[in-house]
């Protein structure tokens, strides 16, 4: 045990002592090494918690290659779905001894290679996880690729086999909800896609389009708006389906945030939810149930996949694995609540 600064600071060489076994086992199972008994392995992590034992992280990159540092990319306007994505990461993180750290980055920008290249450079991470659109840049997974660093992808929609990733069935958790609002009673039903360069955003439209068509319902452009998984873009997009005299009975969001935003101008409008308008949307961020009415919404279990694009980018590193790309799809859920009613006239069917 040693002392910095007066306060007594566990070593590894305590935590080896209190479990009878050498520092390399210690640093063996703190690394997530293989090789290691279960029973001696679990009476190490022991020790570590009842000494809280905290590794020194430079003296560990030291002594390796590694930098025990995880990055994440993200480049999204929704608050709620960054925190998500970040608490999911973390929790993994620790249980490996890593450190996050979290960057943005603009997809659009000319340089956006240049940039990543640079902050790889500076902070030497061991891996990335790159979170939508990232996860869809081009030139971002060229750059990766060319560096050789690691990366796990979140929900991407392009080359999905390029690299491991993490995702769940985006179209069919948009054709269920759609589904939902069909049997509701709803024929008129509009539909909110999110950011373009986003790859779920193209598979939940689908989604959408299948179920219409799956009860004979026409598909009007003029219900369908273009949102960018923003407030402020669901705030435009709800005037413009909302504003007309024939506007749709119910609207489906891409997002949570966009839900919202079409709930607010509603009411704004005077409309009442849900006897004049039925809303979904997707995601089940907190706010999807603080609101009133409490949203309907597509549960994504947004932390749980992050936490998984860790588990499998920390897997790979402590073992060194190489092989086809890893995949982990997660399971979403219809959260029904009061925002969803049948329409109060059926209107004409098509």
């Amino acid at each position: 045990m040693t002392r910095e600064r007066g306060v007594a600071t566990i070593t590894i060489y305590d935590v080896a002592r209190a479990c009878g076994v050498s520092i390399k086992t210690v640093s063996r199972v703190m690394n997530g090494e293989p090789n290691v008994r279960p029973q001696t392995r679990q009476r190490v992590l022991d020790s570590v918690n009842a000494l809280s034992y905290r590794p020194n992280l430079s003296a560990r990159s030291l002594a390796g290659a590694r930098s025990y540092l995880l990055g994440m990319l993200f480049d999204n306007p929704s608050p709620a779905y960054v925190s998500d994505l970040q608490q999911g990461l973390s929790t993994r993180c620790r249980q490996d001894g890593y450190h996050l750290v979290v960057e943005p980055v603009d997809c659009e920008a000319p340089d956006v290679a240049e940039v990543v290249e640079a902050m790889i450079g500076a902070l030497k991470m061991d891996g990335l996880v790159l979170t939508p659109p990232v996860s869809d840049a081009a030139a971002v997974l060229d750059a990766l690729d060319r560096l050789g660093v690691a990366y796990v992808r979140i929900a991407p929609g392009a080359d999905p086999h390029r690299a491991a990733r993490v995702e769940i069935d985006d179209r069919r958790a948009a054709h269920d909800m759609t589904l939902q609002l069909l049997g509701s009673g709803h024929r008129h039903i509009g539909f909110i896609k999110g950011h373009p360069a986003h790859g779920a955003s193209q598979m939940r439209y689908q989604g959408y389009v299948q179920a219409l068509g799956s009860y004979e319902v026409k598909i009007r452009s003029d219900w369908v708006a273009q949102g960018y998984f923003s407030f402020e873009s669901g705030v435009a997009c709800a005037h413009a389906l909302l504003g007309r005299e024939d506007r749709p009975t119910a609207i489906f969001a891409s997002n949570d945030d966009m839900a919202l935003a079409i709930m607010m101008v509603a009411s704004r409008l005077g409309l009442k939810i849900p006897d004049d308008l039925s809303v979904a949307g997707f995601d089940d961020t907190p706010s999807a149930k603080m609101v009133w009415p409490a949203l309907s919404t597509v549960r994504q279990p947004i932390a749980d996949m992050a936490y998984a694009a860790a588990d499998l980018i920390l897997s790979r590193l402590s073992r060194e694995e190489d092989g086809a790309p890893a995949v982990r799809r997660l399971d979403f859920s219809l959260i029904l609540r009061d925002s969803i009613a049948a329409p109060r006239s059926l209107g004409s069917i098509g």
